[in-house]
């Protein structure tokens, strides 16, 4: 068990935290019906714990260094299990809501410190076996949350989405303290956690998508959108300036100056926010137009799940052969090219449709959860490991969260201006039908003139489906060329900064983290001495 032991460990927690992303997405029609939740409320259940995350990870990531990653890894399953009770026994959406900002606070101590851990455990050709394994566990949970929230909600009910949590935490819990080791954590004394960074970091997070996900209900000309969006640019501009300022800066934007770097940071954005950013809305078509039931709906991105995982452990057991620059550019690609596939819906269509379109898009995030993770990381000094995990994660719920929100306003937009001219109200009709509450217009509508509005609602929601899918693979394509032009080999030398000396790396060759960082223009390195293959973290 010395190698899969705290894989295991690492992994239960990955998938867990990873599969409430998209688990709730099949539920949303029933708590809305059981909360009586309006679209607003159900946008931020999906994405107020994707944001949690995002806000909170860089400053885990800082607390792991000061105080162990294990110690934070453990803590952050506690956190985790005691929100997701709290998530299961809500009795209105206000405290749904705040649960899953709990949660996710819960799920960045674990999540910023999953990578680090495993660059810290294992070296050689078993650190390539655990990227694999890990990328496998990440690509497939966020796919397969559909399918298990569509089991459970159907055969139990939506609140067991949030109570199997606690006994795969408890088991993560006693494996963590059974086989991953203590971190020796960081002794400077100097250094605090940054907490101005943290904060302003959230503001600007948590404002900006707030002013996406209000947009479609008030208009971008209303003050309920523009002081919130305004409040996030001062906050992540002042961020900025802390960060530049700050002698132990929360993120080293120096880091950025590394195009690999800043390549992998695109890639895991790009892929997370156009591929699962219109999953929710994929799923409102299945449950409300189709009339599968969730788990039905579930079963449908199966093909993605499967195809994602697959891809991610071949690709990990080659590992390091194939280049991040060609992983990384056909990853996004493929995804691209699988949502344009699912972009031809019309009144009539059935869900066999997008069943190609998902599984192509699964084999581009298989390439995309394995390669960006391993360019980022390869890409930096082995001192800034933590901090390159912590910014990679950080970006991937980010990515989600902006994806749901800009999404769902393109979305309300779109069958706004199908249904102009249709219906009184084409707004808030279009509101009501992209929230999934098909159902609820049929049953306001005289019986004689039902079978002709229904072909009109399927009409609208296909056109709108078409139209996100077709933005979001457009967005995959630009992001895939994007990479292309930064992971290109050049000799010229990088920019200095003033944090530090920002190298170039050969992007087909990440280097290897226990090595030390090389000068400029160095001479070429003789091979590497074995290592073991298995050690302590902070060792």
């Amino acid at each position: 068990m010395r190698t899969w032991g705290p894989l295991t460990a690492i992994c239960l927690g990955t998938f867990m935290l990873l599969v409430d992303v998209t688990i709730v997405l099949v539920a949303l029609p029933s708590m809305s019906g059981s909360l009586n939740a309006s679209l607003s409320q159900l946008q931020w259940v999906a994405d107020g714990y994707a944001l949690a995350v995002a806000a909170a990870l860089l400053g885990a990531g800082m607390l792991a260094d000061l105080h162990g990653r294990r110690r934070m890894y453990a803590a952050g399953l506690v956190v985790f299990a005691l929100a997701s009770v709290a998530c299961a026994l809500a009795p209105g959406m206000g405290w749904l809501i705040a649960a899953r900002l709990v949660q996710g606070l819960g799920a960045a101590a674990m999540f910023t410190t999953t990578l680090s851990l495993i660059s810290t455990l294992y070296t050689g050709r078993r650190l390539g076996l655990a990227f694999g394994v890990w990328a496998a566990v990440a690509s497939s949970a966020s796919a397969l949350g559909p399918v298990l929230g569509g089991l459970l909600t159907q055969a139990l009910d939506w609140r067991w989405i949030f109570y199997v949590n606690v006994p795969v935490t408890a088991l993560a819990l006693a494996m963590t303290f059974r086989y991953i080791p203590r971190s020796t954590p960081a002794r400077d004394a100097a250094r605090r956690l940054d907490v101005p960074g943290v904060v302003l970091f959230a503001l600007g997070a948590g404002g900006f998508v707030h002013a996406l996900t209000t947009s479609h209900t008030h208009g971008w000309t209303a003050a309920q959108t523009l002081v919130p969006l305004g409040a996030a640019l001062v906050a992540f501009a002042a961020f900025v300036a802390v960060q530049r300022r700050g002698a132990h800066p929360l993120l080293d934007l120096s880091l950025f100056r590394r195009p690999a770097f800043t390549a992998a940071m695109i890639t895991i954005a790009v892929g997370e926010g156009a591929v699962y950013g219109v999953l929710p809305y994929t799923s409102v078509w299945l449950q409300s137009v189709q009339h599968l039931s969730p788990m039905g709906a579930g079963l449908v991105v199966l093909p993605h799940a499967l195809a994602a995982a697959l891809v991610a452990v071949v690709c990990g057991r080659w590992m390091p052969k194939p280049s991040p620059r060609v992983g990384a550019t056909l990853g996004l690609f493929l995804a691209g090219l699988g949502l344009g596939v699912e972009g031809f819906l019309g009144p009539d269509s059935g869900w066999p449709v997008l069943v190609g379109g998902l599984a192509l898009s699964g084999i581009g995030m298989g390439l995309v959860f394995q390669v960006a993770a391993a360019l980022a990381l390869g890409s930096v000094p082995a001192e800034r490991a933590g901090m390159a995990g912590g910014v990679y994660s950080t970006f991937e719920q980010l990515g989600y969260a902006v994806g749901v929100a800009v999404f769902g306003t393109l979305a309300v937009a779109g069958m706004g201006r199908s249904l102009d001219g249709r219906v009184t109200d084409p707004h808030g009709t279009a509101r009501t039908l992209s929230g999934g509450g098909a159902d609820a217009l049929l049953s306001a509508v005289p019986a004689g003139d039902r079978a002709s509005f229904e072909h009109t609602l399927h009409a609208v929601f296909a056109t709108g489906h078409n139209t996100l899918v077709q933005i979001a693979g457009a967005l995959a394509t630009a992001g895939a060329v994007l990479v292309l032009v930064l992971t290109r080999r050049t000799t010229s030398k990088p920019p200095a900064s003033s944090g530090g000396r920002a190298e170039e790396l050969p992007p087909s060759r990440p280097r290897p983290h226990s090595q030390p960082e090389p000068e400029p223009e160095p001479e070429p390195e003789p091979e590497p001495q074995p290592q073991p293959e298995l050690r302590a973290a902070g060792d």
